[in-house]
C-alpha cells in the first residue's frame, strides 16, 4: 500500500499539469480514494464512538426528579382511641416531590462487551468496504485495459497512414511521368480515406472508455493522457488472500461478541440509590404535615432463571457462525475455479503471441517484397494494399492478444488477492 501511495503522490502532479501519464496501480489508489463508497470508513469510525460514548453514558449516576399529588378515598384508621395518644388521621390528600439517584455498581461487565461487540460490528462494516473497494478493480482493469487497446490500435494506424502516404507521394511521382497509371493513386488514396475513418471511430471509442474509466476515478481525465503497460508478474497458485476471507474471520468474531453480550445479559445487577424529597406526609404516615426525607440503600437485580432464553440465543448465534463457514467454503471453492480459469486464459494468449511473432516476421518479408514490386511497376495498388492490410491486421492481432494477457494477468492478481 506504501508503494501505491508514493505512485499516488508521483502521479498527482501529472493530473495538475497536463495529465500526461496514467498507471494502472495509480487507478487503484485513486479508486480508493476519490470513489464515494471510500467515505465510509471515517464514518463508520465516527458513529461508532459515538456509540460507544452513549452506552458509556450508562455507568453514570441517573437523576430524576419526580412529584405527584394525589386524593384517595380511604386511609388508615384506628378503631377506638388509644389512650394517652393524640394521633390524627392522615389526609386524603397527600403530596410528593422527589430527586432520586440511581449509581450502577456492578453488572458482570455488560457495558464493556457491548462495547466490544459495537466496535466488531464497525470492523466488519469497514471491512465490506474494503471489499466493495476491491471489486473496482477487475472494472477498472476491463476499461484502463480498453483505453489501451484502442491507444496502442490508433499508434498502428498511424504508422499504417504513414506508410500509405509514402507510397501515395512515389505513385504520384509515378504518374506525373507517365509510368503509372492515375488510377493506382486513386486506390491508395481511397485506402487513406478508410484509414482516416478506423482513426477516427479509434478516437471515439478511446474517447468513451476513458469516460467510463474517469467515473470509476472519480477524476477528470485528460484525452491526451497516455496510458502505460504495466508489468505484471503472477505466481500461479490457488492460495488466495482475498479482502473476503478476513470478512468472514470478522463476522465470527462479531458473532462471538455477540455470545458474550448474551452471557453478560443474565450476570446480576447491583446498583446504589439514593432518594431526597419533601412531602406530606413524608416518610413517618403518622405525621399529617410537610416533612422533608431522605433514603439511601442498594439495590441487586438477577435474574436467575430465563426459561432457556439464553442458551437458544447461544444455538442461534452458533447455527449463523455455520453459515458463515459454509458461505466462506463456497467462496474459496469459487475463488479456486476463477483462478483456474484464469489461468488457461494467460497460457492461451501466451501461444498466440508467440505465434503472432512468427506470423508478423513473415508478413513484414512479404510487404517489403510488395513494396520494392510496387515501386517497379510489377504490382497493382490493389496488390500492395492486400498485403499492407495483412501485415497491419497480424499486428493489430498481436497487440489484442497482448493487451488480453495483461487485462487476464492483472484479473488473475486481483483474484488471488495479491492487490490488497
Amino acid at each position: 500500500m506504501k508503494k501505491l501511495l508514493f505512485i499516488l503522490i508521483g502521479f498527482v502532479p501529472l493530473l495538475a499539469s497536463a495529465q500526461q501519464v496514467l498507471t494502472l496501480e495509480a487507478c487503484y489508489v485513486l479508486a480508493e480514494k476519490k470513489y464515494p463508497l471510500a467515505q465510509q470508513t471515517n464514518l463508520l469510525e465516527e458513529k461508532t464512538n459515538f456509540d460507544i460514548k452513549v452506552m458509556e453514558k450508562d455507568r453514570l449516576p441517573k437523576l430524576e426528579f419526580n412529584a405527584q399529588a394525589s386524593y384517595q378515598s380511604e386511609v388508615i384508621e384506628f378503631p377506638g382511641e388509644l389512650p394517652n395518644s393524640n394521633i390524627e388521621v392522615p389526609n386524603k390528600d397527600q403530596y410528593r416531590a422527589t430527586l432520586d439517584a440511581n449509581q450502577l455498581i456492578y453488572n458482570g461487565g455488560s457495558i464493556a462487551a457491548k462495547a466490544r461487540l459495537k466496535s466488531a460490528e464497525m470492523e466488519t462494516q469497514q471491512q465490506e468496504v474494503v471489499v466493495n473497494l476491491y471489486a473496482l478493480k477487475t472494472r477498472i482493469n476491463k476499461n484502463y485495459f480498453h483505453v489501451l487497446l484502442f491507444q496502442e490500435q490508433s499508434n498502428l494506424l498511424n504508422s499504417k497512414m504513414e506508410q500509405l502516404e509514402a507510397r501515395d507521394k512515389e505513385i504520384e511521382s509515378g504518374v506525373k511521368h507517365g509510368a503509372v497509371l492515375a488510377s493506382s493513386r486513386y486506390v491508395l488514396q481511397a485506402e487513406i480515406l478508410k484509414l482516416e475513418q478506423q482513426l477516427s471511430e479509434t478516437d471515439f471509442g478511446r474517447k468513451k472508455a476513458l469516460d467510463n474509466l474517469s467515473l470509476l476515478l472519480a477524476q477528470n481525465l485528460n484525452e491526451s493522457i497516455k496510458l502505460t503497460k504495466p508489468s505484471l508478474f503472477i505466481i500461479s497458485d490457488t492460495v488466495s488472500d482475498r479482502p473476503e476471507l478476513k470478512l468472514f474471520k470478522l463476522q465470527q468474531d462479531q458473532l462471538e461478541n455477540s455470545k458474550e453480550v448474551i452471557d453478560k445479559a443474565n450476570y446480576p445487577k447491583l446498583l446504589g440509590f439514593a432518594q431526597a424529597g419533601y412531602g406530606n406526609p413524608g416518610l413517618n404516615m403518622l405525621d399529617n404535615s410537610f416533612q422533608d426525607f431522605y433514603m439511601v440503600g442498594l439495590k441487586l437485580n438477577w435474574n436467575i432463571f430465563d426459561w432457556g432464553k439464553t442458551k437458544q440465543q447461544k444455538q442461534a448465534v452458533d447455527i449463523s457462525k455455520e453459515l458463515i463457514a459454509s458461505e466462506k467454503e463456497t467462496f474459496e471453492l469459487n475463488n479456486t475455479i476463477q483462478l483456474k480459469e484464469t489461468q488457461n486464459e494467460i497460457d492461451k494468449n501466451e501461444e498466440l503471441l508467440a505465434k503472432d511473432i512468427d506470423i508478423i516476421q513473415m508478413r513484414k518479408k512479404v510487404l517489403e517484397s510488395a513494396t520494392v514490386q510496387l515501386q517497379n511497376g510489377v504490382i497493382t495498388s490493389s496488390e500492395y494494399i492486400i498485403e499492407l492490410n495483412n501485415l497491419y491486421e497480424a499486428q493489430i492481432n498481436q497487440q489484442l492478444h497482448e493487451v488480453q494477457l495483461l487485462l487476464v494477468k492483472a484479473n488473475y492478481s486481483v483474484l488471488k488477492g495479491d492487490l490488497n
